[in-house]
């Protein structure tokens, strides 16, 4: 005898890209038990564009939705981030459980019923299951520093890119902490939450492709800032928390190396000390080539990659060591998060 679908909500928080409608496209030809509701959470900044009522969707998403456009609901969160967009969307939600999506990736044309065998799958102490992710990368070619940060995803544990919890799980531990600002940590955070509060986190089946989102040579340097999160991380759930989320630590111990040694060197020469000023310049020197050698040999070796990753490279220590510094700085009273979507 079959049982009928678990009901589950979508919710997708954007800052009107075009992706978006991509997405939402996606959503609504996949087979299988449709959302009970779709929730798009506008987490564009300040008032709606001239002309643009406030609950009107964003690049013509109730087109891009077909049948399940008279599904949607339509909010708008202020501009403060995706953790605190999730928390707007789960405001909304009544359904038992809840599916978050990434506005950039593209759900299989069978999801939905993967995702209905997912959650009929889910035993009664499981919170999440998580999708199963896939980036899309040249077959030609060597991907770049950008598109294997972006394939990243496909080992992440708990990438709310697709996402699926029990909804009294996320109420229970009071939703996204927003303070995490960037989409960064804040799916760890709330994952380890999820755990510590005594439920389960499983792999499901389901299928969602994640493409590569197009960036400028600087991108790199942007996405520094999320050492500040890390600081954060630490603060919430101490300094193993890399292990139990098998989140990479990164390098910020050779970052906080290589800085110094150009610090030193600095002092060193304002100081008149030539000599030392120039043995702590060849640390900072050998540092940074390592590095970009490191990130040249993975990649494509084409001209401008190649100078993308020589100049990014002697940058990024210093601003992995700032944002680290000022995260602790910032986040050094952080308690436990008190709840934002109750």
């Amino acid at each position: 005898m079959s049982h009928p679908p678990t009901p589950y909500a979508v919710v997708v928080p954007t800052v009107g890209r075009p992706c978006l409608a991509d997405c939402l496209r996606a959503l609504a030809a996949s087979e299988g038990p449709a959302p009970q509701r779709v929730v798009i959470v506008d987490d564009r900044p300040g008032e709606p564009p001239p002309g643009e009522s406030p609950g009107a969707l964003p690049l013509d998403a109730v087109g891009a939705l077909g049948a399940l456009g008279d599904r949607a609901v339509v909010l708008r969160s202020g501009g403060r981030g995706p953790a605190a967009a999730r928390n707007t969307g789960l405001r909304e939600v009544e359904e038992p459980w809840t599916v978050f999506l990434d506005d950039d990736v593209r759900v299989g044309p069978a999801w939905r019923a993967e995702l209905a065998a997912d959650l009929a799958a889910a035993s009664p102490d499981t919170g999440g299951v998580q999708g199963v992710l896939r980036v899309p990368l040249p077959g030609d070619r060597p991907p770049t520093d950008w598109e294997r940060n972006t394939a990243g995803l496909e080992q992440a544990l708990w990438a709310t890119a697709d996402m699926a919890y029990r909804t009294e799980a996320l109420r229970m531990v009071g939703g996204f902490d927003e303070r995490f600002r960037r989409a960064f940590r804040e799916d760890a955070d709330l994952a380890l939450r999820v755990i510590e509060a005594g439920w389960v986190i499983r792999r499901g089946t389901r299928r969602t492709e994640h493409p590569v989102r197009p960036a400028d040579r600087w991108v790199s340097l942007r996405t520094q800032a999320g050492n500040a999160d890390d600081a954060l991380m630490v603060r919430l759930h101490g300094p193993d928390w890399w292990a139990r989320a098998a989140a990479p630590r990164g390098r910020i111990r050779r970052h906080a190396a290589v800085t110094a040694s150009g610090a030193l060197a600095v002092v060193l020469a304002a100081a008149g000390r030539r000599r030392a000023a120039a043995l702590a310049g060849a640390g900072w020197l050998l540092g940074t080539a390592e590095f970009a050698r490191a990130r040249i040999a993975a990649g494509p070796r084409t001209p401008d990659e190649v100078l993308t990753m020589a100049v990014t490279s002697a940058a990024i220590p210093a601003l992995a060591v700032w944002h680290r510094l000022t995260g602790v700085l910032r986040h050094r009273s952080a308690g436990v998060w008190n709840g934002g979507a109750t």
